[in-house]
């Protein structure tokens, strides 16, 4: 009997960690580990996500603009572009109340022993300055006026998926306004560029188990149990508010304004959850997303494709959670008192950072870098967070995904096409 992709995915993330693990209690720092790393696993894993990132550009454009033409007309653009945008504010703005209230609470940064603090800030300084190159994404007015590229193709080739989805609506709106013959035509090869798209995505999908069983062994032969056990408070704390979210907060939403069963939501987006988990990224998750959506939940494809495309990169809940979290414990580690008015500032900040944070592994990071800076604490904390930031980015991603695809199931009521 052939497993289901999603059995066998789970089966390469238990394989990958649990083996990953063993090579570590047995190996540690050998040489030969170190180079069955380096030389088999990592670029398997690497290769995996390469390919899933090959065809991020040509689905968002193409589905972007498809599910923006294919609604008809502006009003109906406008309707559920308002939708989404008040999902996004509410939604996100709980989940960074949310951490902020549990770090508060629980005080994870706070009764470490002075030679406990020490060996965890030996080295931080240095393995930050992996991180210092990155770029925090821009907030406020500059964000509104960047989002629009000057150069769409620059934009695709930098990576800014906010310029390219701004770029792909307004062709989807040329589309909707345009009533030629050619303009047909031209939605005829966007409606092909987008079924190659999800046809070379089913073959590179069917790979998963394998690229998802490399990295993560690449990932617990590197790490171990030292760093998870020193913050362990930690990772509890953010394991636990995003749990909160997923199953609370999600469920409610999906229940009582979507009107779906929250039994039947997450059964139908099982396969899109382990694929943000083992990915740790929102664009690689997109192609399955956008199936579990169309095939599983039965949501109306003009609506789908535009609220996950638009949420890959503007509805990432978890990593606006994550980062308040991070900010305060890192804040509660160095003992930089915060008031309620720099943690408002906190929570303001990781709202807009969690609209405009590259839907990419560790794409938040900068962005706690940035946030650090403007309270006081020293930059060099992000360094404590890297040994666990994957298990911890693989998680939030879960919740981003989850969130994007919960937003599609609430804002597709009432809409032409939604399930009753």
């Amino acid at each position: 009997m052939r497993l289901p992709l999603h059995t066998k995915m789970l089966l390469g993330v238990g394989t990958g960690a649990l083996s990953g693990l063993i090579a570590f209690k047995a190996a540690g720092d050998s040489p030969g580990l170190a180079s069955f790393i380096k030389y088999v696993t990592q670029p398997a894993g690497q290769i995996f996500l390469r390919l899933l990132f090959m065809l991020v550009v040509p689905l968002i454009f193409s589905a972007l603009a498809l599910g923006v033409a294919g609604l008809g007309d502006l009003k109906s653009l406008g309707r559920i572009g308002l939708k989404m945008l008040a999902y996004t504010a509410v939604v996100s703005t709980i989940a960074v109340f949310l951490g902020v209230f549990l770090v508060n609470v629980l005080r994870p940064g706070e009764g470490m022993s002075d030679e406990m603090r020490a060996r965890l800030t030996a080295g931080a300084a240095q393995r930050a300055a992996t991180i210092s190159t990155g770029t925090a994404p821009k907030t406020g007015l500059e964000l509104m006026i960047q989002i629009v590229p000057d150069n769409p193709l620059k934009a695709a080739v930098n990576g800014d998926m906010l310029a390219v989805m701004f770029f792909s609506l307004m062709v989807g709106v040329g589309l909707s306004l345009t009533r030629t013959d050619a303009a047909r035509r031209f939605e005829e090869v966007l409606q092909g560029l987008y079924d190659v798209t999800m046809r070379l995505i089913d073959f590179v999908i069917s790979l998963a188990p394998y690229g998802v069983a490399a990295l993560l062994f690449t990932l617990t032969a590197q790490l171990g149990y030292e760093i998870l056990g020193q913050l362990a408070r930690y990772v509890f704390v953010v394991v636990l508010a995003l749990s909160i979210h997923q199953f609370i907060v999600y469920s409610a939403a999906v229940k009582l304004v979507g009107r779906m069963s929250p039994v039947f939501f997450f059964k139908g987006i099982e396969e899109a959850m382990l694929t943000a988990f083992s990915t740790a990224s929102s664009n690689a998750t997109l192609p399955t997303a956008l199936k579990v959506a169309e095939e599983n939940l039965k949501l109306p494809p003009t609506v789908s494709r535009f609220v996950l495309t638009l949420g890959s990169t503007a509805n990432q809940n978890g990593t606006a959670l994550f980062e308040g979290v991070t900010v305060l414990f890192l804040a509660q580690f160095y003992g930089v008192p915060l008031s309620l008015g720099q943690q408002a500032m906190v929570v303001l900040i990781c709202v807009l950072g969690g609209i405009g944070t590259a839907g990419v592994p560790a794409g938040s990071i900068p962005v706690v870098a940035m946030i650090l800076g403007m309270v006081g604490v020293p930059g060099e904390g992000i360094g404590l967070i890297l040994g666990v930031d994957r298990f911890l980015d693989m998680c939030r991603t879960t919740l981003n995904v989850t969130g994007d695809l919960a937003a599609a199931v609430v804002v597709s009521r009432g809409e032409p096409g939604a399930p009753t």
